[in-house]
């Protein structure tokens, strides 16, 4: 009986206290893994999104869930951007990558996660606080989908707003 009772205890709470998600890796060389991403953008004809925070950020995994559960802005996004996730470490401070924050405006300043467009040679081109994009305890599709729209580089063509 004690048993059963331990094993319904155990059921119970794991459903309540969800696992830890890791989606950023503190190990990472985000000074590679940027270049490659810009390097790949170029080519590609595409602009470079990072979003930047950490495993230790709720908003930053509740961010990277989001478009995962939305294929609109997955698709917009894998066919607009390369997507990079770039680690701010709470935990170490050699991890924080304060060379690429510099590089990038200081990002951090609007709080995490925070989102950056660079286009195809590295030139920041946006930094966007992600509060904008929330509604209520989550993030808006309408909201995510017009940042996204209006910062690729379809929508950065001078062609597009010649007068007529």
């Amino acid at each position: 009986m004690k048993l059963i009772i331990i094993l319904t205890l155990f059921v119970g709470f794991s459903n309540i206290i969800p696992a830890q998600t890791k989606i950023y890796n503190p190990d990472a060389n985000a000074k590679k893994e940027l270049a490659d991403a810009i390097q790949r953008a170029g080519e590609k004809q595409k602009h470079v999104l990072i979003q930047i925070g950490g495993n230790w950020c709720p908003w930053c995994i509740k961010f990277h869930k989001f478009v995962g559960a939305h294929a609109k802005i997955d698709s917009l996004i894998k066919n607009d951007y390369v997507f990079l996730l770039l680690n701010y470490s709470k935990e170490k401070i050699e991890n924080r990558n304060l060379d690429i924050m510099k590089q990038l405006n200081f990002p951090q300043r609007f709080g995490f996660p925070v989102l950056v467009v660079l286009d195809g040679s590295g030139k920041v081109l946006h930094i966007q606080d992600s509060g904008y994009l929330e509604s209520g305890n989550d993030y808006d599709e309408k909201k995510v989908m017009t940042f996204l729209k209006n910062w690729s580089l379809g929508a950065l063509n001078p062609e597009l707003y010649k007068e007529k």
